[in-house]
């Protein structure tokens, strides 16, 4: 069985083979690297047979592209999702033609800025958070903070965003009931449900201003800036108050369907914001395990603030929604103290009770952490094991990752040498090197057959 992971890995009727092999006719493995040479870097889409072992070149080989900033496989299509900083992104697809070879298919998108994606049926769909029309602004010409999505159809390769109005305002603003806006970190589709971490962002111009200061919390008013500062994004307005208040509370939104209207929000106190964090990406921590039991991940990124108001004091844990449900239960894992007190930068299913995680070297609260461990989280038996096997000089750890039969693979990029595929087996969390590619690294993989 492929396990959908962050990305929704495509699959087929006729499956590889349990080794990671693979013939023309059932598909190839598809990865997408950068290649660097004395003058230039160029973004190639490789294909191979296997994920296990081999050597893969792009010399005279592969298909160019534009490169992205995530490669999501869905649905037998390959998409290349770009972020520019306070810019709508250049977005295109890709197919694994008749020949093995992988072809770009027409359409060329121009996407709205987003923070974070998910996938609901045949759309995968970006988010993120940003002021509403003219029309909703206040008295001080503020306007309230709104939920912007895109829909991308995989099969029909069409795009259509929502339409905010008076009818479907999709208003973040006092989201959870406290005042603040919030921003909506991935979506895992199970059942006709949708399940998004809800990560309370503070209080936008128009929230801090609402009822004369209503919803400033008593001793964080000097929070409140007095001007407009910071860059990319950490850049602030005045009258912003960025950051929650509420750092010790997790939030997950409970969507029906993917029209994401009317959420039923789901609350625990025994962990923080349900989403990894670099810079405005926000990555998703909430995932399915195969009975359908809903795992919540906080990494405690809260403590990271500057202001000790703001910090959380909830160390990096695991909560749980039952299958069927719409609330926690008393499920609850302390992960850092499995780890010597580190967090975790994101994480993924491997399969059954099984869940990869990108581990932190160091503490949230020390500098310079960087997301350079593995380790196998198991949900059944609430052990986290570090993984084992891989090199010493991980310079990055891939983006998307592959599970299948008690196993889940993920690109590994080194300092010295080629970047290679992984193969995890998630009972022992043992690692073993699989197929290199001779390229600076691996952006993303996944498997997919020929498609038209």
């Amino acid at each position: 069985m492929i396990v959908p992971a962050i990305a929704l890995t495509a699959c087929s009727e006729d499956e590889p083979a349990p080794d990671g092999g693979s013939n023309i006719a059932d598909g190839k493995y598809v990865f997408a690297t950068t290649v660097k040479g004395s003058n230039a870097t160029s973004y190639v889409l490789l294909t191979g047979e296997s994920l296990d072992e081999g050597n893969l070149s792009p010399v005279n080989n592969g298909l160019l592209n534009d490169g992205a900033t995530q490669w999501v496989f869905h649905k037998n299509y390959l998409y290349a999702l770009t972020y520019n900083q306070g810019n709508a992104g250049t977005t295109r697809s890709y197919i694994l033609g008749a020949n093995g070879e992988m072809e770009a298919r027409g359409t060329e998108y121009r996407i709205s800025r987003f923070s974070s994606y998910g996938a609901y049926d045949n759309d995968i769909i970006t988010m993120s958070t940003g002021e509403g029309p003219d029309a909703f602004a206040d008295s001080h010409g503020y306007r309230p903070m709104t939920l912007l999505l895109t829909y991308l159809d995989v099969v029909n390769e069409t795009a259509r965003n929502n339409q905010v109005n008076a009818q479907t305002p999709y208003s973040m603003e006092n989201f959870l009931g406290n005042g603040e806006y919030v921003t909506l970190a991935g979506a895992e589709q199970h059942g006709s449900k949708l399940y998004c971490g809800a990560i309370p962002m503070g209080l936008s111009q128009y929230g801090a201003a609402y009822d004369n200061g209503k919803w400033i919390r008593p001793g964080f008013e000097h929070l409140v800036h007095d001007q407009a500062g910071g860059s990319g994004s950490g850049s602030y307005k005045a009258g912003e108050l960025v950051g929650t208040q509420y750092p010790d509370e997790c939030w997950v939104a409970i969507y029906d369907n993917s029209d994401f209207l009317h959420p039923t929000l789901a609350k625990t106190d025994k962990i923080s914001s349900p989403a990894g964090r670099f810079r405005s990406q926000y990555y998703q921590t909430v995932w399915a395990a195969e009975n359908g039991d809903i795992y919540v991940f906080s990494p405690s990124y809260a403590k990271t603030m500057t202001d000790p108001k703001q910090k959380t004091t909830l160390p990096a844990g695991v909560c749980r929604i039952p299958a069927g449900s719409k609330k926690f239960d008393d499920y609850y894992c302390n992960i850092e103290a499995q780890a010597n007190g580190k967090s975790f930068m994101r994480c993924w299913p491997a399969g059954g009770n099984y869940f990869l995680l990108v581990m932190y070297d160091r503490p949230l609260t020390e500098a310079g952490f960087a997301g350079t461990d593995l380790a196998i989280f198991d949900a059944a038996s609430k052990k986290l094991t570090y993984v084992s096997g891989l090199p010493s000089d991980v310079s990055s750890i891939g983006k998307t990752v592959f599970a299948r039969n008690g196993y889940v693979y993920i690109p590994i990029n080194v300092t010295n040498g080629y970047p290679a595929i992984y193969r995890i087996n998630t009972a022992t969390a043992q690692a073993t090197k699989g197929v290199s590619i001779e390229a600076a690294d691996i952006t993303g993989f996944g498997f997919m057959t020929p498609g038209k």
